[in-house]
């Protein structure tokens, strides 16, 4: 089982605060994991950081740590310009990045100037990257997307593209993250029981396709509230999701919480239930959760 941190990127409460994320990533590579994660919410209320100029930043002060999106809304994303940021971002980092895009809800497409079939833009996005990536010349004639002869350089160290990884939680969608990508990300606004079941899909789908299971990665986002006062933990978890989703009550459907041992034995849940890579998101008191799932992962490792 492989562990990520969330860095802090919503700060509900008051100003950006750069000189927590650099200490928090900086800690995060020392104390071992293997990678660093953003999300994306570009418009709305939540106080959040862009992710791709975020891990641009990340790239520039840590030096082996992988560093990822969970997810980027492909479907209002320019593919050519997407491409090229994620290649100039593998090669700031030396071939670290992991891109985890997904079709994400449509609440918002207007904004971007997009909408209509939003499942063919998302997979014509992807063979349009895909391409760019690894091909000197692309050459496409999609319903959305239309390339004659397009070069883009310099293409990203990891050939022939950095490991794709898709956010989704219904059937059809988790049959074509199989089909497309290289990897599965359950969202951190879905329940363990959720996750377990779906993660039960994806083996299936692996199985149907005849991929190896060994070479797709079966990630969960996981909200993390860690205290020995588990009311005050929920109480501030539900305080974050608020801000950032508008719905408080899912605090309590998607989050784990409480004192460390019962936090660890929810976490074991999850990787029992297919995950062998788990995103720890706290949203408080980072680096105290920092050396708490340290420690988990050490004592499972």
């Amino acid at each position: 089982m492989k562990a990520g941190f969330a860095i802090p990127q919503v700060f509900p409460d008051g100003p950006v605060d750069m000189g927590e994320v650099r200490r928090i990533a900086q800690s995060a590579e020392e104390l071992g994991f293997e990678d660093l994660w953003a999300q994306e919410q570009i418009v709305g209320r939540s106080n959040s950081l862009e992710p791709m100029s975020m891990l641009s930043y990340l790239a520039a002060i840590t030096d082996r740590i992988r560093l990822g999106t969970s997810v980027i809304v492909l479907p209002q994303r320019e593919p050519v310009w997407l491409a090229k940021q994620v290649a100039t971002l593998d090669q700031m980092s030396g071939g670290r990045v992991t891109l985890g895009v997904g079709l994400g809800g449509d609440a918002n497409d207007a904004v971007f100037g997009v909408g209509e079939k939003r499942v063919r833009r998302f997979t014509e996005a992807i063979q349009v990257m895909s391409s760019l990536w690894s091909e000197e010349s692309t050459t496409f004639d999609g319903m959305f997307f239309h390339l004659d002869g397009v070069s883009l350089q310099p293409k990203p160290v990891q050939q022939p593209r950095p490991p794709l990884w898709i956010g989704a939680r219904v059937e059809a969608a988790l049959r074509r993250a199989v089909r497309i990508g290289d990897g599965w990300m359950g969202q951190g606004s879905s329940s363990t029981a959720l996750f377990i079941e779906n993660a039960a899909h994806v083996r299936r789908f692996l199985d149907e396709a005849g991929r190896d299971p060994a070479t797709f990665a079966m990630s969960k986002r996981v909200y993390v509230a860690i205290d020995d006062d588990a009311d005050r933990a929920i109480k501030r978890m539900t305080h974050w999701i608020d801000h950032h989703y508008g719905r408080p009550e899912m605090a309590r459907e998607v989050a784990v919480w409480g004192p460390a041992e019962s936090v660890y034995q929810q976490l074991d849940e999850i990787v029992a239930g297919g995950a062998d890579h788990l995103m720890m998101n706290p949203v408080f008191d980072h680096d105290e959760h920092l050396e708490a799932l340290a420690e988990y992962v050490r004592s499972r490792g």
